[in-house]
């Protein structure tokens, strides 16, 4: 293992703390979108750069959904 980055648990922990934050502020149905949204953004092995190119929101779009 390659001690330069953060162990699996590590991550895990990370990704269940800010579900926790999501559910408190928006609710159980916004965590599970935002998620899913997310896990779709890896799964179709988009680059970051190419952010504005998937459904995923942004502060930018102030909202609104971005293509």
């Amino acid at each position: 293992m390659n001690s330069a980055h953060p162990s699996k648990e590590q991550f895990f922990e990370r990704l269940g703390a800010v579900a926790d934050e999501m559910i408190a502020a928006y609710g159980k149905d916004f965590a599970l979108g935002a998620l899913i949204l997310t896990a779709r953004f890896v799964a179709e092995g988009k680059d970051p750069g190419d952010a504005a190119e998937s459904m995923i929101l942004t502060a930018e779009s102030q909202g609104g959904m971005t293509r």
